[in-house]
């Protein structure tokens, strides 16, 4: 039988995401019956804070289950932009779109500023939706690879200067990062702020992780003199309110910028969901204690991790925020994450995924015990 469809050249350009085909093949297994301790999925395992699941069910009792203004509900925008203002960002309602998930609010982004042929910058290691988003747009890559220097960017701002340029049309920072966990420095992001203002470059400054860190403080690339006009903040609930499934997140840009991108985002999902959004304004207004707890909870686990690594020769760069570790493996570190699953039952994603080749990203997003033995098994079948 023919297949009836003809399918673009665009689509042609990406591949499925490798980190949820770990994840999808992690979850067939367990399926099957077989004890997979999962490491390769970037979500909480933690569930929602009762608050915010209390002000999701109220909002539905209440009726809030129409659509609603396309750019959001004003109490969603208002309290994002005073968490944004509190993050040092200049940022007033009107210049917020909430979308369904931050991914949503990074494709809108790339679909708005993105063409054929123009050049978009990606640090590497980089999460993998960032080239197939660039690519769906039509956009030609260029990458700093951050592996020699630690994974952080400020030993690699030379690097970086050789690679923008007036033809730049986009820079990608993520800080904190998926899947290093690196948290750049200030220094850092004023070298990124020179380069932008030098070069009249657009930044995605992708910040889904900045309220997961371990003693710094992440910098809001917005909030630097110069950055507020050409910057594209992103955020979301999924990983610091645990929400992964309720899909929400928002981006932060000029008027102008919203209003161009709001085209899209009509046209596309019309809008947030209306009860998930009452959810947002409790979880930025009431939610301290638990975003602490789950903290608290990552940073134990990457100390764990550090010293299990540790005591069987494993040197890993430790990452300052996110709960995401890269460790190196074979060169083929591919072959390594499929013998990971099959042999020793444990999932990780392999980093060429990342153009990290000779890595595995592991997220400690499990418990500590879970962690245990997953080291214990990658051990005992020398995989370590």
């Amino acid at each position: 039988m023919s297949d009836a469809y003809d399918f673009s050249e665009r689509i042609g350009r990406v591949e499925p995401s490798a980190t949820l085909a770990i994840s999808n093949l992690a979850a067939e297994k367990e399926a099957e019956g077989a004890d997979i301790v999962d490491l390769s999925v970037g979500e909480p395992d933690f569930d929602t804070p009762e608050n915010v699941v209390e002000a999701g069910k109220e909002a539905l009792d209440a009726g809030h289950t129409g659509y609603t203004s396309s750019n959001g509900v004003p109490e969603l925008k208002e309290a994002i932009a005073a968490k944004l203002r509190g993050n040092g960002v200049d940022a007033d309602a009107d210049e917020v779109i909430v979308t369904p998930g931050g991914k949503q609010a990074l494709y809108e982004t790339f679909q708005t500023l993105i063409g054929d042929g123009d050049e978009v910058v990606l640090l590497d290691p980089a999460w993998v939706s960032y080239e197939a988003m660039a690519k769906l747009a039509g956009g030609d890559l260029s990458r700093v690879d951050l592996a020699p220097h630690g994974f952080q960017l400020e030993p690699a701002l030379d690097e970086l200067a050789e690679t923008v340029s007036d033809d730049t049309e986009l820079l990608v920072v993520n800080s904190p990062s998926n899947p290093t966990g690196a948290v750049f420095s200030e220094a850092a992001l004023e070298g990124v702020r020179d380069l932008a203002v030098e070069h009249d470059v657009a930044v995605i400054s992708d910040e889904i992780y900045e309220r997961i860190t371990y003693g710094v403080e992440p910098t809001s690339l917005a909030s630097l003199d110069g950055m507020a006009d050409r910057t594209v903040t992103v955020n979301g609930f999924s990983k610091a309110y645990s929400m992964t499934g309720w899909r929400l997140g928002y981006l932060h840009a000029t008027e102008e910028f919203v209003g161009e991108a709001g085209k899209l985002h009509s046209h596309s999902v019309s809008c947030a969901t209306n009860f998930v959004q009452r959810a947002g304004i409790e979880a930025l207004e009431n939610t301290e204690e638990s975003v602490e707890e789950m903290r608290a909870a990552f940073e134990s686990r990457r100390d764990l991790l550090v010293d299990l690594f540790d005591e069987h020769g494993v040197d890993v760069d430790v990452g300052d925020g996110a709960f995401y570790m890269m460790i190196p493996v074979d060169d083929d570190d591919q072959a390594w994450c499929e013998r990971a699953i099959e042999e020793a039952s444990v999932a990780c994603v392999p980093g060429s995924a990342f153009n990290a080749d000779g890595f595995a990203r592991i997220s400690y997003a499990a418990s500590e015990e879970r962690l245990r033995e997953a080291v214990d098994r990658l051990v005992a079948n020398d995989l370590l």
